[in-house]
């Protein structure tokens, strides 16, 4: 099983070395503008093969990426300090615009996963470029808020003195400012949080609840201000991801594929709980959120699409 990985930055890299740790594949092939840089990443992580899994990790050219089932694209220009996901757009639209062609010229059956920020616009995009060569939208697929929902769970986890496992909570909407905790549809464990928690003497006062929204919300700010980029959890995420497509897995995953609308905003693309598979977005299931919670969904599906309008798709 061939993966695909276009564009060998820090996240790039670090999610083939995480499918490595995982064993996710059979052959990796890295590509970048930098073919320097796809061979120098390409081995360091080979090295690590004899330690891990028996994956063939390799540089390429985008011909070299047929016959791939997923290709993971981490293409573009990092988040800076202070800057959000959004002002990437105009930066990150241009380059996809020239990569996205290419890939899909010479994998057009892969699944295409995209983790270039903003995500939820330029899997948009992505999916835009695939459309007009015939490829559904389903087989075009974001992150999305994979990550902030892992942190999410980890959070009340903690807070519950729990494996995160066991936590059923999802993070919708934008993968930025204003993606949507969905604290009315948390579970533990089969039950409700408040009847949970109830159980085990805890509880999530307003002050625990602002500040789980806080470091879920503002994460990658903090990080990105102590280290100039994120890359381990988003790569461990991807892998996860990967594995789930390449071995058919049928996980639900907050990823992020183009909808026909959500919340009355139409032709959108944010991420929703998806039955995820080796076609990519099999169904996709909007949970049942307070109303609140759905005025605040509909307010971040109303960002996105107002950023896609921008690029004129």
């Amino acid at each position: 099983m061939k993966i695909g990985i276009v564009g060998c930055g820090f996240v790039g890299a670090t999610a083939a070395y995480a499918m490595v740790m995982r064993g996710v594949g059979r052959k990796l092939v890295l590509v970048d503008v930098n073919r320097a840089r796809a061979r120098a990443e390409a081995a360091d992580i080979s090295h690590a093969v004899p330690f891990a899994h028996a994956l063939e990790v390799v540089a390429g050219e985008y011909e070299d990426l047929e016959g791939a089932s997923v290709v993971l694209v981490a293409a573009g220009v990092g988040q800076k300090p202070g800057e959000t996901r959004l002002q990437l757009l105009e930066r990150n639209a241009a380059i996809f615009k020239e990569v996205i062609p290419q890939v899909l010229r010479h994998a057009g059956d892969a699944v295409l996963l995209v983790a270039s920020n903003p995500v939820d616009v330029l899997t948009h995009l992505a999916a835009y470029i695939a459309g007009e060569l015939g490829i559904p939208s389903s087989r075009v697929v974001g992150s999305g808020t994979t990550l902030d929902t892992a942190r999410f769970r980890s959070l009340l986890s903690s807070s519950l003195g729990i494996d995160p496992r066991h936590v059923h909570a999802y993070v919708l909407g934008e993968h930025g400012d204003s993606e949507v905790l969905g604290w009315s549809t948390v579970t533990v464990g089969g039950m409700p949080l408040d009847a949970f928690a109830h159980r085990k003497g805890a509880s999530f006062p307003p002050g625990l609840i602002a500040s789980i929204d806080h470091q879920v919300r503002h994460a990658a700010y903090e990080i990105i201000s102590g280290k100039q980029a994120t890359y381990y959890g988003i790569g461990s995420a991807l892998a996860n991801i990967v594995e789930v497509m390449v071995y058919d897995r049928r996980s639900i995953l907050t990823v992020c594929t183009p909808l026909p609308e959500m919340e009355g905003v139409e032709n959108v693309t944010i991420a929703l709980p998806h039955l995820v598979g080796g076609r990519g977005v099999l169904e996709t299931f909007p949970p049942a959120l307070d109303h609140m919670e759905r005025e605040a969904l509909r307010n971040s599906a109303r960002i996105v699409r107002n950023a896609i309008e921008s690029i004129n798709v």
